[in-house]
């Protein structure tokens, strides 16, 4: 697509519909984007359900053979083809070869991540040995609160956003809980969105580490905020923090494969992911996890166990820990590789730019018909504040909406109080998923105020 190279998603659009002589809404433009689209094969190595395989479906108003629209990757990614062939690969090797499957093979079961902490690495911006595959998200963000959150008498605030994902405050008031024998009360310092306004300015974020810094011991934010998709400026973040003498690190759950990350660069002290999500490990699939290199002889994992112990000696069963350094020591993705974060993130601004363009052509209120439903968009249009979601608000019932969207084959998700979350992912959505999404959104309004 290197003819709209330095184009807005808007002026792409209406190029491409002016070339074809046709209404920058029409079909035939995301029918030529995907021509255009170099990534487009990647949709090819993914299983993407039929209607009718969708349990909320209504075969009498959609046609149950064909695609779905899946726009829910910020919940739970496509299966990627090759995971079944993968799994009875190592089914058959357990079968086959039993016990030994633990140190023989092309990946050997007692260190297994190991073949693709590199691959994981690139995608949030890591070298290899500042990267760890392990534990769920949750178990993760508890383990690096217990080792950098060290509250002082003049230290000891957490800093956090006000609507940050519960996994979030829980692993916070974990870190409380395990340093409740000390003499010092944590404080949770929360950053609000303005008045009227519905995501985070970065400068708000900026200034209350500037005043509250010198109590603050660790700034604790997304990398993407959940509810409304907002992309912080993490580099901006992590260098006010710095500049306060304060630790700084983030929950990339919604980030980690979907935005470009430079963990390293920027100097983050510590993130953590999951996998599942645009990452498409799978329900179950391990986590991720990441400390600076800076820190690697000088933060020590407040759990310790036999995983975390030296590969080359943990087999010496002498009962003396050699802890490995760095995040090592609290221990699929073949298609990012193939593809770059870079070319992914490039058409995700596209595709995204796309969606919200149809949205604000179709449904922006207008005044002159009260009646008429509209929809408002959380999230912010900045292309650099944002991933692929989109946040969705109705004038309609969101429930009702929702339901609708289900009946009629589209796999998106709902969150409370009022809010669609829709993700044309950039590994196997298409311009096409998109207009039929806006077409679909149409006939769901019109169905929800019957």
């Amino acid at each position: 697509m290197e003819q709209f190279e330095g184009l807005t998603p808007t002026q792409t659009v209406e190029r491409v519909g002016a070339l074809l002589g046709c209404p920058p809404s029409s079909a035939q433009v995301a029918q030529y984007l995907d021509l255009q689209d170099p990534l487009r094969p990647l949709r090819d190595e993914f299983l993407l359900p039929r209607v009718s395989q969708l349990p909320p479906s209504d075969q009498s108003v959609a046609d149950g053979s064909a695609d779905c629209i899946y726009l829910v990757g910020n919940s739970l990614g496509l299966q990627p083809r090759l995971a079944r062939q993968y799994l009875e690969e190592e089914l058959d090797k357990w079968a086959q070869t039993g016990v030994h499957g633990h140190t023989e093979g092309c990946r050997p079961w007692a260190w297994a991540e190991n073949n693709i902490e590199q691959m994981m690495a690139d995608i949030v911006g890591a070298n290899r040995e500042e990267v760890a595959l392990m534990n769920g998200l949750t178990v993760n963000l508890h383990l690096l609160l217990l080792s950098f959150y060290k509250p002082t008498a003049s230290r000891h605030k957490i800093l956090l956003e006000a609507k940050a994902f519960p996994s979030d405050h829980v692993s916070t008031y974990t870190a409380h809980t395990y340093l409740h024998c000390s003499s010092f009360k944590v404080l949770f310092h929360i950053v609000k969105k303005q008045k009227g306004e519905e995501t985070l300015r970065t400068e708000d974020i900026l200034d209350v580490i500037e005043r509250e810094g010198e109590s603050i011991a660790v700034v604790m934010f997304p990398g993407i905020q959940y509810y409304t998709g907002q992309l912080f400026d993490m580099a901006a973040i992590t260098a006010a923090g710095h500049r306060k003498g304060c630790y700084v690190g983030f929950d990339c759950a919604h980030a980690a494969g979907n935005a470009l990350l430079q963990l390293h660069d920027w100097e983050v002290d510590f993130a953590c992911w999951c996998s599942y999500k645009y990452l498409n490990s799978g329900p179950g699939g391990l986590a991720g996890a990441f400390i600076h290199d800076k820190h690697k002889d000088t933060i020590k994992p407040a759990l310790t166990g036999w995983w975390g112990h030296d590969v080359n000696t943990r087999f010496q069963m002498n009962n003396v820990l050699d802890l490995q350094p760095g995040v090592s020591g609290f221990r699929l993705l073949e298609v990012f590789h193939k593809a770059g974060m870079a070319a992914l993130r490039r058409k995700s601004v596209l595709l995204t730019g796309y969606l919200e363009y149809l949205i604000r052509l179709h449904y922006t209120r207008d005044p002159s018909q009260p009646q008429r439903a509209h929809v408002a968009i959380l999230t912010p249009t900045d292309p650099q504040q944002r991933g692929c979601q989109l946040s969705l608000c109705f004038s309609r019932p969101i429930h009702r909406v929702f339901q609708e969207l289900e009946k009629r084959g589209v796999a998106c998700d709902m969150r409370e109080p009022s809010v669609l979350r829709v993700a044309p992912v950039p590994l196997y959505n298409s311009f096409s998923d998109v207009h039929r999404f806006i077409e679909t959104l149409g006939a769901a309004l019109r169905a929800s105020s019957s």
